[in-house]
């Protein structure tokens, strides 16, 4: 009964060890006959690569500019220009309790002695300004907003909140160069994109035609496998293998462009930054990155090849 049963179990799944095994094969044989034409596959795979490299690198680019644009929004700062009658301890009060704002990352508080000796120095007023007898310079809280890439415009909102306080005289943003330097990212970005589509479309075109060309020059042999009795999806099977590898391999070559392209400009960078005391470095694609980049490779790959063998197979038959 035990020996039965085993058989049964054994026959039932011979059709699906079965159906795997040539799947096995086939993917084999697929990347066999690729290096069999070792020249055109290469040059296919090259093509593939830079044409997927070169958004890979324009998008780490954009990356590693919204990273340094995140050190600029120090510099969007909000200047808050206590009345005359606040005092220093009033002012400190005011400064505790938006340091609890939650778009607010940070407040200084500048003192009006301070001011005074800064713009003294800086304008040349020096001695015009001790004529006065008397400050006429108020504190100042310098505030550093929270800023979101997606939402430059909650900058604007907190910049109207402030400016009800009571305690506030005049409130300062230039939100000019806030809209403008996020405007410009998401152009980039935006950019990216559309080349990016643009030349996976390349891509596309690219292992359709390599396919192609696959198919016409095996038409006999398609046709002998067809009289023998084979089905279209068995004949489909090893191209799509093939456009799978194209994919994949082109798919790895570009994130590997991409990376020699990140350290050879590395050193110069680091030396720049040196220069501006930073401790800026180019950071490539993570690991995750890349593993989209190879899947969206993987992707057209079959893709490709199937519009390819969809379109061509059917027009071959035994005559």
């Amino acid at each position: 009964m035990a020996k039965a049963e085993s058989s049964n179990q054994f026959a039932c799944n011979s059709p699906v060890k079965a159906y795997f095994i040539h799947h096995a094969r086939t993917l084999i044989a697929s990347l066999g006959y690729l290096v069999r034409n070792r020249i055109s596959t290469l040059m296919t795979m090259t093509v593939i690569a830079i044409a997927l490299a070169l958004p890979s690198g324009l998008y780490v680019l954009i990356n590693n500019i919204s990273h340094v644009s995140a050190g600029w929004d120090n510099t969007a700062q909000i200047s808050l220009f206590l009345k005359s009658d606040i005092s220093e301890k009033q002012a400190q009060v005011l400064m505790d309790k938006l340091k609890l704002y939650d778009d607010i990352e940070a407040v200084k508080f500048i003192h009006q002695d301070q001011a005074l000796g800064e713009f003294q120095r800086i304008s040349g007023f020096g001695e015009a300004l001790e004529a006065l007898g008397k400050n006429p310079l108020p504190h100042v809280l310098t505030v550093q907003p929270r800023i979101d890439n997606n939402r430059p415009d909650k900058v604007q909102h907190l910049l109207k909140q402030l400016r009800k306080l009571k305690q506030v005289d005049i409130a300062q943003l230039d939100l000019q160069w806030v809209k403008r330097l996020y405007t410009m990212l998401q152009i980039a970005h935006q950019g990216v994109w559309v080349i990016s589509v643009l030349l996976a479309l390349a891509v596309l075109l690219v292992i359709g035609n390599t396919i192609r060309l696959d198919i016409q020059n095996r038409r006999e042999e398609i046709e002998v496998t067809k009289l023998i009795g084979a089905t279209n999806a068995f004949i489909r099977r090893p191209f799509l293998y093939s456009g799978l590898w194209y994919g994949l391999i082109g798919g790895i070559m570009a994130w590997i462009l991409t990376s020699i392209s990140i350290g050879l400009m590395e050193g110069s960078v680091e030396r720049l930054a040196v220069l501006y005391n930073s401790d800026f470095q180019l950071q490539g694609l993570y690991f995750n990155e890349a593993m989209t980049l190879i899947t969206f490779s993987c992707t057209l790959g079959l893709s490709g090849s199937w519009l390819a063998v969809s379109r061509h197979l059917h027009e071959i038959e035994p005559s």
